[in-house]
């Protein structure tokens, strides 16, 4: 949701404000899995199209939604629920229709998303996906077709098919956690010393550092209590990054931002964690930030 876009990318980039989601080189989609995605506008094509079905009874089903719902709202921009009971349709259904790259939305995470229609983008979806499996493999890589289909929210067969297509620009790789593929053209990347990490940073919920399944988190957080504080079977808790590594988790109620610590900080640490709690872009604060410690 926008809220936590925000928080990603005040994460990644200075200057980062509460409206910059709302920047016009950015959109808002149904994105992997049809959850909220904010993305560069650019790349529209990539996380709609990239994953629209190879199989010919999906795709008459999409593209029959997003013909319907074009016709309907006609220019219009209305809530989702709305488009929803006009069209005679459950207003989830619409989800379905964002994977041809014609539905665009706004949420601002209170009040339902609204929705209206765009023209289709010039790329061919095999394509789409190819790049967005690309993406894919340069953010997460290592990484296995298993895990894209996961994380984009396609089949198995179509994911194992956009990897055959990626061919001779993959490396195979061995981790921790078994064989994988990496570009090639980040192998470079791969094998040169890592930069200094940030001090601090306070990942949100859903982030796409952590967003990972299976063996992968054990990968990212080895002790399984651990990977089950942060990855919880319900709405998952922001991650808390020291230097690189992931620390422990936090939440936020208003003001107060709440810090669980999965080992004792320096001071240093805490004085870190606290300024960076103390930046954060949040645009409906009525006080000063207040961080609050609990232990374990």
């Amino acid at each position: 949701m926008p809220r936590a876009a925000v928080l990603s990318i005040h994460a990644r980039v200075d200057g980062t404000g509460p409206g910059t989601w709302e920047d016009p080189s950015l959109v808002q989609l149904w994105g992997p899995r049809f959850q909220v995605y904010v993305v560069a506008r650019r790349d529209l094509a990539l996380f709609s199209l990239g994953r629209f079905p190879d199989d010919d009874k999906s795709r008459g089903v999409y593209v029959d939604l997003a013909t319907r719902l074009h016709a309907f709202l006609d220019g219009r921009t209305m809530t989702y629920g709305e488009a929803g009971n006009g069209l005679g349709e459950h207003p989830n259904r619409l989800r379905y229709a964002a994977t041809t790259g014609t539905v665009l939305i706004r949420w601002a995470g209170a009040r339902a998303p609204t929705i209206w229609t765009v023209p289709a983008p010039g790329i061919h979806p095999r394509e789409a996906r190819l790049e967005l499996a690309r993406r894919y493999l340069h953010v997460f890589g290592p990484a296995t077709a298993e895990s894209f289909a996961k994380w984009a929210g396609v089949g198995r067969p179509e994911a194992r098919r956009a990897f055959e297509a990626l061919g001779g620009s993959l490396l195979p790789v061995r981790t921790p956690i078994g064989d994988c593929w990496i570009l090639a053209s980040d192998e470079p990347a791969f094998r040169a010393p890592a930069g200094p990490p940030a001090p601090a940073r306070l990942l949100p919920s859903g982030d796409a550092y952590f967003l990972l399944w299976g063996a992968d988190r054990e990968l990212l957080v080895p002790e399984p209590e651990r990977r089950e504080a942060l990855w919880t079977s319900r709405v998952w808790p922001g991650a808390v990054l020291l230097g690189g590594e992931v620390v422990g988790t936090w939440r936020r109620g208003g003001h107060e931002v709440t810090i669980q610590a999965w080992r004792r900080l320096t001071p240093d640490e805490r004085v870190a964690v606290g300024s960076e709690a103390e930046s954060l872009p949040l645009p409906d604060l009525r006080a000063p930030i207040n961080v609050r410690w609990e232990s374990c």
